[in-house]
């Protein structure tokens, strides 16, 4: 009966409150890394009709998506520029090897699975990267696709031209 009123103590004032504070904020959780027997931490990615699946390891900087260096993948540098802004927003320039296998789609929607993925698995690798990258908005899936095509249109909006004679 006793612990019962300690846990279901009602908030009569504001130094109830104040006390009621200081107790949840000593019991903060610290997220543990989630690394497997080979040192890497896993995540999978998506963006458009593309999936990626990435692992994320210390190392040198060398990173492989479907076998290939990154360069020659994702031959355009704004492709490029993307998946190197996540190791801009958190300062780990050089400091982990990416392996990232990626399907679907096409390069744009691969390069962005594959940032997706490489952001989550960093915030598995290192909890204490989560809050820079979700502020630069590298945690949330971008969930648009592209519009279905309507019968008796040309495409999603586009209609066919119209003649009145």
């Amino acid at each position: 009966m006793a612990e019962e009123n300690i846990e279901t103590k009602e908030i009569n004032n504001l130094s109830d409150l104040s006390q009621l504070s200081e107790v949840q904020e000593s019991a903060v959780v610290v997220k543990e890394p989630k690394i497997d027997a080979l040192g890497r931490s896993y995540a999978t990615g998506r963006r458009k009709e593309s999936t990626a699946r990435v692992w994320v390891k210390r190392g040198s900087g060398k990173m492989q998506i479907n076998g290939k260096d990154m360069n020659s993948y994702f031959a355009r540098p704004v492709l490029q520029m993307l998946l190197n802004f996540v190791f801009e927003v958190t300062d780990r320039k050089d400091q982990f090897d990416v392996m990232a296998t990626v399907k679907g789609g096409g390069l744009s929607g691969q390069a962005g699975a594959v940032r997706h993925g490489l952001s989550r698995a960093l915030t598995l690798f290192e909890p204490d990267l989560r809050k820079p990258l979700k502020v630069a908005g590298m945690l949330t899936r971008d969930s648009r696709v592209v519009e279905r095509k309507k019968y008796g249109r040309a495409k999603a909006r586009k209609s066919f031209q119209f003649s009145k004679r």
